[in-house]
């Protein structure tokens, strides 16, 4: 019997975009912001500057150096173990990432292969069981069950199932 397969987002999912974001922006400006000041606001809309964040996510090293989400990689090895899982990025937005994603991938989730990964530009290919993604644009067309997972640009989102950490994402599928 086939297993269940999910695919996981890896922005502000896997990876802490919106933090990383936050840093650079302090170390640019001098200005520290906190997620909840940004709560409800389009991705980048919330710093007084708003051009920084685009600016950033298309400055190499930026994904290279993204931390982790806490608790992500324990719950995604457990997953891995139960379910076909596919990270999967619409990396094609921002191309200069595609390798730096890759890095980041073989030293944060090794034990995800080559074989598991997906570089897309339209996440309407993806036909797994689950989605688990921060953005209702890939959310809405999924086939499977749709699960948004809490960043601060989707705060105010009613329509999906929300998982707010990783630690609700473990519960969701009782690991």
């Amino acid at each position: 019997m086939k297993q269940q397969s999910i695919a996981i987002d890896m922005d502000n999912v896997l990876a802490d975009v919106e933090g990383h974001a936050i840093a650079w922006y302090k170390k640019e400006y001098g200005v520290s912001y906190s997620k909840e000041q940004l709560n409800g606001q389009p991705e980048g809309s919330g710093f007084e500057n708003q051009e920084a964040f685009w600016r950033y996510v298309h400055s190499p090293g930026f994904f290279r150096t993204v931390p982790v989400m806490d608790g992500a990689l324990d719950v995604l090895q457990k997953l891995n173990t139960i379910f076909d899982i596919y990270v999967v990025s619409a990396a094609m937005e921002f191309p200069q990432s595609l390798e730096e994603k890759y890095e980041w991938l073989d030293e944060h989730c090794p034990f995800i292969t080559w074989k598991q990964r997906i570089f897309c530009g339209d996440k309407s290919v993806i036909h797994t069981d689950y989605m688990l993604d921060d953005h209702t644009k890939n959310l809405d067309h999924h086939q499977g069950t749709s699960l948004l997972f809490t960043a601060c640009h989707n705060t105010l989102i009613k329509h999906h199932k929300r998982l707010n950490n990783w630690k609700e994402v473990g519960v969701y599928f009782n690991i």
